[in-house]
């Protein structure tokens, strides 16, 4: 069962969220909160799996709602969702430590996934907003490739080819198939890879796999 903090200032927003999570049983929704003040508080009450967080609301918006719930409850992964696909979110979104970024105008089948995905140690943009990030990296590739290739000569060589799979998009429960371990290990493995690379999450470090050319 994936517990899921539901934040929106909306209610009939929430209500159309909740209806939809309601589709997969292996979803439960422990709490809703309509500011981002009140979603800290709740997800310090309640330790849910993931925290589906909109990007404006009051008091305090998704974006700093998620940077201090990356900071006091680390085992809360983050998916971020809004009506905006501004790069500007996306970018600030990756850096406060969000393991998703979803567009409300998106399929609803892209919400289950996003947080199936984040649930299971994976990252998950949205098609669009993957577009944006892939053009993002195309066309910053060659400045930002060594400085990448110089940041991952710290990692051995086992713990580059498991950054190579997490910038591929890969579950910890995938890369353990791909590389025969167990998912404890890979679990190791990618803890290891954010402390030596000094990011704060799966997305940052796929970006870097990227950049140092790990990834076709």
């Amino acid at each position: 069962m994936i517990r899921i903090l539901l934040a929106d200032d909306e209610a009939m927003i929430r209500a159309g969220i909740r209806a939809i999570l309601a589709a997969d049983p292996s979803f439960e929704v422990v709490a809703e909160a309509g500011d981002g003040r009140a979603a800290v508080d709740l997800v310090l009450s309640h330790h849910p799996d993931v925290a589906l967080l909109d990007i404006r609301m009051p008091k305090l918006d998704g974006l700093g709602a998620a940077a201090e719930i990356r900071r006091v409850a680390p085992g809360t992964a983050v998916v971020m969702l809004t009506t905006f696909g501004e790069d500007d979110y996306i970018a600030r979104a990756i850096d406060v430590g969000a393991g998703g970024f979803l567009l409300k105008s998106g399929d609803p089948r892209e919400l289950i996934a996003g947080i199936h995905a984040v649930a299971g140690g994976a990252a998950y943009l949205s098609p669009k907003v993957a577009q944006r990030v892939i053009t993002h990296l195309a066309g910053s590739r060659m400045t930002k490739g060594s400085a990448a290739r110089e940041r991952v000569r710290v990692l051995t060589d086992r713990e580059r080819e498991v950054l190579a799979l997490v910038g591929a998009g890969m579950s910890n429960a995938e890369i353990a198939r791909e590389l025969h371990l167990v998912e404890g290990t890979v679990k190791a493995y990618v803890s290891a890879i954010l402390t030596r690379l000094d990011v704060r999450n799966r997305v940052q470090a796929a970006i870097i796999a990227h950049d140092a050319g790990l990834v076709a």
